[in-house]
């Protein structure tokens, strides 16, 4: 993916860590809307970022990194962090998350909600990559 970044327009870089995902969650949304996403799709946007950053601090040792560039028509963000990956699995899982536990349903709603998305996870960390089409 970073030969295809250098290409597109960086729009924000940031690192993050647990007690700072309120005001990463504001600045994505800010750059998100300047990069004219608006209604249901800023909103889900945002709620996936906020549920990949979450994911991060929790599962995937407590600090991560994320980029969002414009490419296409389309605003791209990435989530990444140094955990020990997804559970054997959690990779293609796409069914819902059953019961009423509150966990569990981050990638799930990411699957949901995005034009776009990748996931790459070893024993190292878990990046995952979406989209929006920008209105």
């Amino acid at each position: 993916m970073g030969d295809v970044q250098a290409m597109c327009r960086q729009v924000w870089e940031a690192s993050f860590a647990r007690g700072r995902i309120a005001s990463l969650r504001r600045a994505v949304a800010e750059h998100a809307a300047d990069e004219g996403l608006t209604g249901r799709r800023l909103e889900d946007f945002v709620l996936v970022a906020n549920e990949l950053i979450t994911n991060a601090v929790v599962h995937g040792g407590g600090h991560g990194r994320l980029r969002l560039w414009a490419d296409g028509g389309r605003l791209w963000c990435e989530v990444t962090d140094e955990g020990p990956g997804l559970p054997p699995g959690r990779l293609g899982d796409m069914r819902p998350p059953t019961g009423f536990e509150g966990r569990g349903r981050g990638l799930w709603l990411t699957r949901m909600l995005c034009d776009h998305i990748t996931i790459v996870s070893g024993p190292h960390g878990t990046t995952v990559t979406f989209a929006a089409v920008c209105e």
